[in-house]
């Protein structure tokens, strides 16, 4: 099909053009954004987007076509593959400055509590340390603490957490918590 006849088929409303692009160029326009970082599945909503640009220009009477269908919609689909790129590059460096923003403050909290549970009794330290850093079921910290059962150490443990609570609580506000 020549380049006219597809713009008359658009024009006329037959989607069975834009089929006739998708075949014909796709692998190309993939082949483009695969070299330049990009997924498959990437390269189909970049040529799908193209396509609807492309689609939109000819029915609306915008399209002023200077050069082939095939170059028009390659170089669509690189303005719109470079938009992709900037977008996930912000994206990765906001995700980087938070990272390392949510990283410092876990530190910040982790070493509030853990300078708090220092403070409890050997009992209490150790139950809260084996469940909640260690990650020990309740029956093992009970035979590891001499408990008579998992209920007495589910019980203390219960108590300990209690005494952390306030023991936090007069040494520091809320904001040291919540921003």
């Amino acid at each position: 099909m020549r380049d006219s006849e597809i713009i008359a088929k658009i024009s006329q409303g037959d989607e069975k053009a834009l089929e006739y692009l998708y075949r014909k160029y796709f692998s190309m326009m993939k082949r483009s954004i695969l070299k330049n970082n990009g997924t498959e599945d990437e390269a189909k909503d970049i040529f799908q987007d193209a396509l609807i640009v492309f689609w939109q220009k000819v029915t609306s009477g915008n399209l002023v076509l200077s050069s082939k269908i095939s170059t028009y919609l390659y170089s669509i689909c690189q303005n719109l593959w470079r938009k992709e790129l900037d977008r996930k590059k912000r994206l990765s460096n906001e995700e980087k400055d938070e990272e390392v923003y949510i990283k410092n403050d876990e530190e910040e909290r982790l070493k509030i509590v853990t300078d708090c549970i220092n403070q409890l009794g050997d009992t209490c330290k150790k139950l809260l340390t084996y469940h909640y850093f260690d990650g020990l079921p309740m029956s093992e910290i009970a035979d590891k603490l001499g408990f008579s059962n998992t209920d007495t150490a589910k019980t203390k443990k219960y108590k300990c957490k209690q005494r952390l609570y306030e023991l936090i609580r007069s040494k520091y506000s809320k904001s040291d918590f919540l921003d």
